[in-house]
């Protein structure tokens, strides 16, 4: 297929210049392909052969650009680790433009394709493991029915970029309806710019919004509706297990997607307090914090639209939409992982009960709720998963008073499990199997993220021939670590 043939266009590119830098890529050396998903080339009507071949192989490398693309790199600032940040921007990504697909227009950004003028003290690269664990994650919290960025593909080159250590550079192209983010937002607050601010406002609500302009104040209503989907994003996150590490404003979609996959992780022993990011040594960002952080994220973002806003009990109101919406989206969810189909006086204590248990005695989330799903409402007892705790004799409780539960409903065993199992996923990208892929992966035998891929595009399904995926983590990966640089 040849690049220029490819209908790309760029509605962020008619934006005043100030959002942005026009630029071209920076080449890599005999680049290849590394890998590329099936189910997201589909959405901007591409295949993976095509992506195979040379003219595509350079386009996403950033070796060539389209007839029809005018790369920029977005202008932004933020909040990182809860401190003013001051301007940012897209240090190593440069957006190509868009294409449409059967859902709609998807911008394709390619990332780790050369500095920019936002690149700071950084290279504008990015290297092959990190790209490898952000492809990976895309596409399995995509799988996880999470709003998320998609990765279309992988691009490899033997060039050595130093990190921690000397590693090889890979382009991630990564897609989404927009990338833009409350970081966006903020740049032109905190500059006294209410003019630009303004048209990026008024951008959003048109291209991604529409339906809001017929609002009595539109802005009011964009923050309304940011408020509700990040809400319910984070909720989805907390449902299983997911971790973002670094959940700065410049990290946060204004459409609620899953933003930036840098040091992330799945739950694997429960701990409320866990850390997934080596770099966050407050702990800002562990899974107990992520509902508030994004509350607060929220505000940062309705802070920098009152300008637009105009209200500040307006702008409150609207930002109180998060707690009940989060509230109201985990509690359907918990129901749904624990095959409760009501809602019961106690429901809220029998979760409490049972995550203060699994704490106790650092339950493996993942297994614990997929094994859940076998648990027998006629049964005196369950070996497997009273074996998962400490004290055995306090899970028992905790099963008797589940039990009573779902025979206060009628519950069917066997429609209960089929319901679970359709919630609670099997098969989660731990950071083991992103690791063995990434070792491959240095030694050039790519074989190993396919199958990982294959695997987490299914992950309710029960996929038997590949059990070991699912199973705990060796002792060798309890010393595994992710950071910033991941």
């Amino acid at each position: 297929m040849r690049a220029d043939d490819l209908p790309l266009s760029n509605s962020f590119a008619a934006l005043p210049a100030d959002f942005y830098t026009r630029l071209m890529p920076t080449p890599l050396a005999a680049p290849y392909l590394v890998a590329a998903s099936a189910s997201a080339a589909a959405l901007v009507g591409l295949t993976p052969a095509q992506l195979a071949e040379p003219e595509l192989v350079d386009l996403f490398a950033g070796n060539r650009v389209a007839v029809r693309s005018q790369p920029l790199s977005a202008v932004y600032s933020g909040h990182q680790f809860g401190v003013w940040a001051g301007q940012l921007g897209d240090g190593r990504a440069i957006l190509l433009g868009e294409l449409n697909g059967p859902h709609g227009p998807l911008e394709l950004q390619l990332k780790g394709a050369g500095m920019t003028p936002y690149s700071r003290m950084g290279d504008g690269r990015a290297v092959l493991r990190s790209s490898i664990r952000e492809f990976l994650c895309s596409e399995a919290m995509a799988a996880l029915r999470i709003p998320t960025t998609r990765a279309l593909c992988i691009m490899g080159a033997d060039q050595a970029i130093m990190r921690e250590t000397v590693e090889s550079a890979a382009v991630v192209t990564r897609m989404a309806p927009s990338f833009v983010r409350f970081g966006s937002f903020e740049h032109w607050y905190h500059r006294d710019k209410p003019e630009q601010l303004q048209q990026l406002a008024d951008y959003v609500i048109a291209t991604f919004y529409p339906e809001l302009t017929a609002e009595a104040n539109p802005y009011t209503a964009l923050l309304a509706e940011v408020t509700r989907r990040t809400a319910r994003m984070i909720a989805h996150w907390q449902a299983v297990g997911f971790m973002h590490g670094v959940m700065n404003t410049d990290n946060m979609s204004i459409l609620g997607l899953t933003l930036d996959y840098g040091p992330f992780g799945f739950m694997e022993a429960f701990d409320p307090g866990h850390i997934c990011n080596h770099t966050d040594q407050q702990g800002r960002y562990t899974y107990a914090n992520q509902p508030q952080v994004g509350h607060w994220n929220c505000y940062a973002l309705g802070q920098a639209l009152m300008p637009l806003i105009g209200d500040v009990d307006a702008a409150q109101q609207a930002l109180a939409l998060y707690q009940t919406e989060f509230a109201a989206t985990l509690d359907y969810l918990l129901h749904a992982k624990l095959g409760l189909q009501t809602v019961q006086d106690g429901d809220q204590a029998l979760l409490a009960a049972l995550f203060e248990l699994m704490t106790a005695s650092h339950v493996d989330f993942t297994n614990f709720f997929r094994a859940l799903g076998n648990f027998q409402s006629t049964a005196a007892s369950d070996t497997v998963l009273r074996d998962m705790f400490i004290e055995r004799t306090q899970f028992d409780d905790w099963a008797a008073r589940y039990r009573a539960r779902l025979q206060a409903e009628h519950s069917n065993d066997a429609r209960r499990k089929e319901a679970m199992d359709a919630v609670n996923p099997k098969y989660v990208l731990r950071n083991y199997l992103a690791q063995v892929a990434i070792d491959k992966a240095v030694a050039s035998d790519y074989s190993e993220v396919a199958r990982l891929l294959a695997i987490l595009e299914r992950p309710f399904d029960e996929q038997p021939e590949h059990a070991a995926y699912a199973a705990l983590p060796p002792d060798w990966a309890h010393d595994l670590e992710v950071s910033c640089s991941s």
